[in-house]
């Protein structure tokens, strides 16, 4: 088997395998832009709508490398309610990820500036596996070429969200329910578990003047038996308008964050991974382009809120 299958093959057991040191989730290095896709219960925290899309383009050079597309629309349903949703494409090779969630959070005011929210989400999970896009050096390989097989089954998270003016902290635990994966057509001893994850990130903007604000932010990541992972980054945005920034990835990459916002409504970010794990031999790195756009503002709200 030549060098570019073998390759294949290894990252398809990354998304497969149980045991894998790899997450089972897409990576976002833009977290801190999206964080309804991280965790459901920011829905309804800010006093708009939000319709954000996002397309990562991972291991630039990797034939057949990770590529996520996700498309999600979030915002306040009332003064104490928040839903949202999302679509996404995640493809590696001959194995995709496709599916939907929907999410409901409700807030709950604990004192004057500080609010937590509890939400739940659920939605439906398509995995396939197309034997039809392998081309094989050899023969008596372990995967049939001609197999196409999906699996489809339901999915649910829970996550809380704690927030005020200018910080937050939160937790998410997406893919709850660890589904098994069966392949048994197309790859040999095929099967494997959706294995469940867990997210805790938070954030606070600090004011330096009436032109500047810094923004540092993390993120932890758990996914058994895997030890815990982080990311740590730092953004600098000038009126609320442009931002440079920088993250670093345990063992994984340093990323690069630039972004603009038009019209205080819409905005333009973009991310690119310096890899620094061995994986670096083989890829120059990774892009991510994000845009999103506020509408239906909820104006009264803000107003009774003042008062």
């Amino acid at each position: 088997m030549n060098k570019s299958i073998k390759l294949l093959l290894f990252l398809t057991v990354l998304l497969l395998s149980q045991s894998s040191i790899a997450q089972q989730l897409p990576q976002y290095s833009q977290y801190i832009l999206n964080r309804y896709v991280i965790n459901p219960a920011s829905a309804g925290s800010e006093q708009y709508f939000v319709g954000q899309t996002n397309y990562r383009n991972q291991w630039e050079g990797i034939t057949d490398a990770p590529s996520t597309y996700i498309l999600s629309v979030n915002g306040p349903l009332a003064s104490n309610m928040g839903i949202g949703g999302y679509v996404f494409s995640d493809v590696t090779g001959p194995t995709r990820r496709n599916g939907f969630s929907l999410s409901y959070a409700y807030h709950l005011k604990l004192n004057d500036e500080l609010k937590l929210s509890l939400a739940v989400n659920g939605g439906l999970l398509q995995y396939t596996v197309d034997g039809t896009e392998i081309t094989f050096g050899e023969d008596g390989d372990d995967v049939l070429a001609s197999a196409q097989e999906n699996n489809l089954f339901p999915d649910a998270g829970f996550s809380f969200y704690l927030y005020g003016p200018n910080y937050f902290f939160g937790a998410s635990a997406p893919q709850l329910i660890r589904n098994q994966l069966d392949f048994d057509n197309s790859i040999k001893d095929p099967t494997g578990r959706l294995t469940s994850h867990y997210f805790i990130t938070g954030g606070y903007t600090y004011e330096i003047n009436s032109n500047f604000e810094l923004e540092p932010s993390m993120m932890l990541k758990y996914v058994q038996p895997v030890p815990l992972q982080y990311e740590f980054s730092l953004r600098g945005i000038y009126k609320q308008m442009a931002w440079v920034g920088a993250s670093y990835r345990k063992s994984d990459a340093i990323v690069m964050l630039i972004g603009y916002t038009l019209n205080e409504s819409i905005s333009f970010g973009y991310a690119y991974d310096f890899i620094q794990s061995d994986l670096g031999n083989y890829s120059s790195g990774s892009h991510e382009i994000m845009l999103s756009i506020k509408f239906n503002e909820r104006k009264s709200t803000i107003k009774n809120a003042e008062e």
